[in-house]
């Protein structure tokens, strides 16, 4: 260790003075610990450029863990909107040092579903995670660890080689790293002088970011590429393409309400263009500076090149190494022609798109070296044109029923649908029309509320309107798995090859945790759709096992079971409540035990007769943690072999007991299993109904052993229960917690359930939020002693969950 011994400030200044001493290392940006920018003197205006922000940590760290809360803190703060990033980002410590490009990480700041407000510090949030995977894969990839001792040469001629013109810059340049910040400014300062009605320019296809673009790519103001949608001429800019379809707007001529003032201040501090290095890269993303709601609407995600890659991979693997010169390949939902990216023959593929500025992104892509020809890309509505306004040699493919079997419809279609916000909200926002098109409308009837979903709309006219070709797209797997795709899988019905899955947050804009697959179809043979077999990817492009995705459509769900025991009616002696809501792993979050007064809104009272039943429906919806991989999977009806199983039951019901929402703030706790001589509890508890449930009092008589009959309704309750090893380590955990916690001085709820248990010794932040962890040591061992004992009670009920079929195997 280099700096052994020494605090973090003093470490930041021995990496300055060793590594960083021709640079600016005094400013102080946020909560960025390290800022290394170029030096400018004094009477230079130019905003600051910025070669390094890093997190700093004493003795030995995680240098990756530390980069992530680096990219969390920039990303709750929104640096990057105040100040123009860094060519790296990155982390030190006493022993080591590491860089990642700006660039290879900014897409993250745009995600569309990120939580920004989590705890950089907490290592254990799913968004700590997603970064986490990805600055890991670069960093190793490529090799921009330094250990100061190791590699010390190489790290200096590291810092070297990165270096800008150490005595600063008269303009910034804009490159890859930045141009999305500029173009932030830029709407701060230079579209408010643009006069033009941006709200009837937005719905006429006409967004501010064509505007930028006008700017950016253009010298002495005169745009260099004249096939953008809009184009700046000197002092004003025209509406370029296409002028006959804006005849909405009174002149194809816009002008500046300031003679421009604002604007050449501006573009004073800025290079342009950018190097014809960056054109094809800024061009190609360009959907990032596309407003967000535009880019939702459209459902447009910019498939990341790993998975065209592995895509392609797999197209060679099914149709033969010579596919690109026996096929013709037809992407109608293109795009900016990324999936397209790595074909080598293009005198076979077609490319077409929705939006004509596409069309011209990808002409000027051909221009910059894209293999493809502009003859080729073209605009087409894939879901309300008619097949006769297509280009005539791909018409002739099409027409030919030979020719058409060569065909392979190579596609990452929208993924927009109807619903905005999840079922179960109230308050959720309808995308009113986004579904609506000539094949909605067409199909509405055959396949029922698929059509809600874009991306079913584009594989239901491929299936039926272009008979015997082969189909190869992205999309999730509701069409395998989605209870709401019932009748779309009675006619699709194509005979699968070959697929893989990926997790979704892989993807661009793309919300959630769920997989997205490549799945590619031969709708020359028919088979019913009833399983697929797909390879599983992490983000790291890893694959090690095979995942099976069944269509349900001969099932019957959890919630068809559960329907038997419901109960909606107030009783004195409700116990409980637990919602109600899908009967998949996306929907387990919202089965929760509360209160009976504070139950969700779709649910059913909890009591001594259906009590059994509540906990295996609970236990097995929660015994296995959802993931990415198995969000969709249904939980089903299941066969009668739990029914004779005591011991599957009272497992679920320790588990259940250990895990409820039960709070004595919302009324009676009625789910205490001990007695108060057990726990050593100050007074009596106003309920022992858990504790009499367990061993048998509820009746007068008590029957040992019961008798179960198929057309039973109900499990018997006055049962003296035999708990399992596991179950009863369980019980003595939580009842060394309960004892712990009656002994407090400050023990003020003798009632308390493990709710309350927790807030007592966890408390709360500032925002009312309990925390994770408590600082009393003696309660950490206990409550950590009950997770473990429940986790392995858990794996000890998952193979029944199996067993009894309430969920098929992999």
């Amino acid at each position: 260790m280099k700096y052994p011994n020494i605090k973090e400030e003093e470490i930041k200044n021995k990496i300055e003075q060793d590594y960083f001493w021709e640079y600016d290392c005094t400013k102080i940006i946020g909560n960025i610990d390290f800022c290394v920018c170029l030096p400018k003197s004094k009477n230079e205006i130019v905003e600051q450029e910025y070669i390094f922000w890093a997190e700093a940590k004493k003795g030995s760290s995680d240098i990756y863990k530390s980069i992530v809360q680096l990219v969390l803190t920039i990303g709750r703060e929104r640096t990057f909107d105040k100040h123009l990033p860094p060519a790296f980002l990155g982390a030190f410590d006493a022993e080591k040092i590491a860089f990642i490009p700006y660039n290879d990480i900014q897409d993250i700041f745009y995600l569309n579903d990120f939580n920004w407000n989590v705890t950089p510090s907490n290592h254990n949030s799913k968004e700590f995670m997603l970064i986490m995977n990805k600055v890991k894969t670069i960093i190793d990839e490529k090799t921009l660890l330094f250990n100061y001792e190791g590699d010390n040469r190489e790290l200096i001629q590291f810092i070297k080689n990165s270096k800008i013109n150490k005595f600063g810059l008269s303009k910034i340049k804009i490159d890859k790293n930045n141009f999305i910040v500029i173009y932030n400014k830029w709407l701060q300062t230079v579209k408010p002088t643009i006069s033009f009605n941006w709200e009837f320019a937005k719905k006429n296809g006409i967004i501010d970011g064509y505007f930028y673009l006008a700017d950016l790519f253009s010298s002495d103001n005169n745009s260099l590429k004249e096939n953008l949608t809009v184009v700046l001429k000197a002092s004003k800019y025209e509406l370029n393409k296409h002028k006959d379809e804006y005849g909405a707007f009174n002149s194809s001529l816009v002008y500046y309400n300031d003679n421009q003032k604002a604007h050449n201040q501006f573009w004073n501090k800025y290079y342009r263009p950018p190097k014809e290095e960056y054109w094809d890269y800024i061009i190609q993303r360009s959907d990032l500076i596309v407003p967000q709601d535009i880019r939702e609407r459209k459902g447009s995600f910019f498939t990341p090149q790993v998975w065209v890659e592995l895509s392609q991979k797999y197209l060679t693997d099914v149709l033969g190494e010579d596919w690109q010169d026996e096929y013709y390949i037809w992407d109608c939902a293109a795009g900016t022609g990324n999936l397209l990216n790595g074909l080598t023959n293009k005198y076979n593929i077609w490319a077409s798109t929705l939006d004509k500025q596409d069309v011209e992104v990808m002409k000027d892509r051909i221009d910059n070296g894209a293999n493809l020809l502009k003859d080729h890309v073209f605009q087409f509505d894939f879901l309300n044109d008619e097949f006769t306004k297509l280009p005539q040699p791909l018409l002739n493919i099409i027409n030919d029923t030979e020719k058409r079997k060569k065909l392979v419809m190579y596609i990452n279609p929208p993924y927009a649908e109807t619903a905005k916000k999840e079922t179960h909200n109230k308050e959720r926002i309808n995308k009113r029309g986004v579904s609506f098109s000539v094949i909605q409308k067409k199909y509405s009837n055959d396949i029922g509320i698929a059509t809600k979903e874009i991306f079913a709309q584009f594989l239901i006219r491929i299936h039926l309107e272009l008979p015997n070709s082969i189909l190869a797209q992205f999309s999730t797997l509701k069409i395998i798995q989605g209870p709401n795709f019932f009748k779309f899988r009675k006619i699709f019905n194509p005979n699968f090859l070959k697929g893989f899955v990926v997790p979704a947050n892989t993807f661009d804009n793309v919300k959630g945790s769920f997989p997205i697959g490549f799945m590619i179809w031969d709708l020359k043979k028919k088979s019913k759709l009833k399983q697929i077999k797909c390879a599983i990817y992490n983000s790291k492009v890893q694959s090690k096992a095979i995942k099976t995705f069944y269509a349900y459509d001969e099932n019957k769900f959890i919630t068809d079971w559960f329907r038997n025991y419901h109960d909606r009616k107030i009783k004195t002696d409700n116990i409980g409540a637990i919602g109600l809501y899908g009967s998949d792993f996306q929907h387990n979050n919202f089965i929760v035990i509360t209160n009976p007064d504070n139950h969700p809104n779709r649910w059913t009272f909890i009591d001594k007769k259906n009590l059994l039943e509540t906990s295996i429906y609970f236990t097995v919806r929660h015994c296995i943690k959802a993931n990415w991989l198995n969000d969709r999977d249904q939980f089903l009806f299941p066969n009668d072999g739990y029914k004779k199983d005591l011991e599957f039951q009272y497992d679920c019901l320790a588990y259940t007991i250990f895990n409820n929402n039960i709070q004595t703030k919302f009324g009676t706790n009625h789910w205490i299993p001990f007695t108060e001589y057990e726990v050593g509890a100050r007074e009596k508890f106003a309920s022992h109904f858990m504790h009499k449930f367990i061993s048998g009092q509820l009746h007068d008589s008590i029957v040992s052993e019961p008798t179960f009959f198929a057309e039973e309704k109900s499990i018997p309750y006055n049962i003296n229960i035999k708990f399992s090893l596991h179950a009863n380590a369980v019980m003595n955990a939580g009842k060394s917690l309960w004892q712990y916690y009656h002994k407090q001085p400050d023990c003020n709820n003798v009632n308390a359930s493990l709710y309350d248990i927790k807030a007592h010794f966890q408390k709360r932040n500032d925002v009312g939020k309990m925390n994770n962890k408590s600082l009393d040591k003696e309660y950490t061992i206990l409550i950590d002693i009950l997770r473990d004992s429940l986790n392995t009670l858990a794996n000890k009920i998952i193979p029944k969950v199996y067993e009894y079929g309430f969920l098929l195997a992999d």
